[in-house]
């Protein structure tokens, strides 16, 4: 598979906070080598197929990362390793027990349409790339 190599951070394209997450992730993204999948894409469609992973969920926060897919907070952590210090300081939080993590993340997902509406990522040329459909 030609995508083992990249790192793809999966997210809901018509949720405003999704969209406002993948820009956080491009501002403080070290070495821009993270990319980015709409779930409703025919891309996300198939990889996840060829994973043998189940459909996913659109108020999931997936990162795909040598050849394995993350989910919710793990996913988070997993992206923010790839920040710029100090805002890699939050995998501190790694140490909250996985099932705390998550629920907390599931109380954001659940209000994530409410949390910021209608906001689209406007990616300057160089970070067109990054995105694949």
């Amino acid at each position: 598979m030609m995508e083992e190599k990249r790192k793809i951070v999966f997210y809901d394209g018509d949720c405003g906070f999704c969209n406002l997450s993948v820009a956080v992730v491009m501002k403080y993204d070290r070495e821009g080598v993270i990319h980015f999948a709409p779930i409703q894409s025919a891309f996300t469609q198939k990889m996840f197929a060829e994973m043998k992973l189940p459909k996913p969920d659109l108020s999931t926060f997936y990162f795909y990362e040598d050849g394995k897919m993350y989910e919710k907070s793990k996913a988070a952590f997993r992206v923010a390793k790839y920040f710029r210090f100090p805002r890699n300081l939050v995998r501190v939080f790694l140490i909250v027990p996985r099932p705390i993590r998550d629920w907390a993340y599931d109380q954001v997902a659940k209000r994530r349409q409410r949390l910021s509406k209608g906001f689209c990522v406007m990616p300057t040329p160089e970070q067109r790339q990054l995105f694949i459909v």
